[in-house]
């Protein structure tokens, strides 16, 4: 069989490097894209189709490749740890912007606005994590603060250090949020226990506890929306 040419040898309008300065970045795929930060691909295999070897892997999902660990990504001949720790900074970078994008939403009005604030900030992590809006009188955001951070199977959630954090900051309601790395965002019996654990603890102090949304990937499950609390 025919070697396949490298990068090199193709022709100027189809090299990654020199297409994103021409046509700029939207123009490219995410194949080329990759490519560019993987930089070189192994003996047998171009950058490009080193890329498309990954991206296959993760079933072309930028989420799901958002969830590898270097030592994942280390598997392929070709990528070391120079290679991995690009990736992950720019996939990093990728979620940072998200969350800037997020926290410039000001008002909360639905669980789908709930949702469009914590998905850039939940929806990709590989381990669970708990946060908390706190909104004013007019549903104005607050604040936002991550209470605890798990493994892929839970978090240890304490709603004394909760309610000390809602109080400092004359919380008038607030809404719950935390991620299900499985894919999976049906509630446990756990989710809805701490729920009810926390909304009555709100209602001593006269706070509303509005909802609690669990996000899988870009899906989520509003307990408000589904009567749970």
């Amino acid at each position: 069989m025919k070697a396949k040419k490298s990068i090199k040898y193709w022709a100027e309008d189809d090299k990654p490097r020199e297409k994103i300065l021409q046509k700029g970045t939207q123009a490219l795929s995410d194949v080329e894209l990759l490519a560019i930060l993987l930089s070189s691909g192994s003996a047998n295999q171009s950058a490009i189709e080193l890329s498309r070897t990954i991206l296959a892997d993760v079933s072309n999902n930028l989420n799901l490749l958002g969830k590898k660990s270097a030592k994942d990504l280390m598997k392929y001949q070709g990528v070391g740890i120079a290679k991995a720790s690009t990736i992950l900074a720019a996939l990093e970078l990728g979620r940072r912007r998200k969350q800037e994008e997020a926290l410039e939403q000001k008002f909360i009005k639905s669980s789908q606005d709930a949702f469009d604030y914590f998905q850039p900030i939940l929806g990709d992590l590989s381990h669970e994590e708990f946060h908390i809006l706190l909104l004013n009188r007019a549903n104005g955001i607050i604040a936002s603060k991550m209470i605890s951070i798990g493994g892929t199977a839970g978090t240890i959630i304490d709603v004394k250090l909760i309610m000390k954090y809602l109080l400092e900051h004359l919380t008038q309601s607030i809404i719950i949020a935390h991620n299900h790395p499985s894919g999976n965002n049906n509630p446990s019996q756990q989710d809805i226990a701490i729920s009810i654990k926390i909304k009555k603890a709100c209602e001593f102090f006269d706070i509303k506890f509005l909802d609690h949304i669990i996000i899988a990937d870009k899906t989520f499950y509003s307990l408000a929306d589904e009567g749970k609390i």
